[in-house]
């Protein structure tokens, strides 16, 4: 079915994952590969955290770097870890003390959150830096939001859509593991 009347609309959607291709990306497509390779080299690994449909690319994240890349990599999307940690320290809180239960020297923390304002994945943030660990941030929004502050390597989309910012952090994610495979198409073995 040809509807006319969608056509300016789809346009304008569109437009709005322009900025994932742009060139400036591409730097910290790259700086993020490196650091990958870092850490899979040192046998460390990329720790992810994110809340909702970014928990979710976490845990997506997390089985690729390992399974597809061979970094591995953990995240935090253990319903018994959720709740026992929030439980106990505060939904604010709880990121930055499973890091501390599970991170070592020389891990990096991924951290996802659209606006980059979210308490607890700020919180994470905070923790690594002090820790003196990597980190690696995906948010959307606003450009200067406070998890973005803290990354050292920073993807960001200005964008205020939900499914816009997670389509891209997904898709940047997913070609870094591509890039760290040394293809974009495979098949898993």
């Amino acid at each position: 079915m040809n509807n006319p009347d969608w056509n300016p609309w789809l346009d304008a959607y569109f437009q709005r994952f322009r900025p994932a291709f742009d060139p400036a990306v591409h730097e910290n497509l790259v700086r993020f590969h490196d650091l990958a390779v870092q850490v899979r080299e040192s046998r460390r690994k990329l720790i992810f955290a994110g809340n909702g449909a970014s928990a979710s690319i976490s845990s997506h994240g997390a089985v690729d770097f390992t399974k597809q890349a061979k970094v591995r990599a953990v995240d935090f999307n253990e319903p018994n870890l959720i709740t026992a940690f929030s439980n106990d320290y505060g939904y604010e809180h709880w990121v930055a003390r499973a890091m501390a239960c599970y991170a070592d020297d020389g891990d990096v923390a991924v951290l996802i959150s659209v606006s980059g304002t979210s308490p607890n994945i700020v919180n994470a943030a905070k923790y690594a830096k002090e820790r003196g660990m990597k980190i690696v941030t995906f948010s959307g929004k606003q450009a200067d939001n406070p998890l973005r502050a803290l990354g050292d390597i920073n993807f960001w989309i200005g964008s205020a859509a939900y499914n816009v910012v997670e389509a891209v952090h997904m898709l940047w994610m997913t070609t870094v593991v591509d890039m760290l495979v040394g293809r974009a198409e495979y098949s898993v073995n």
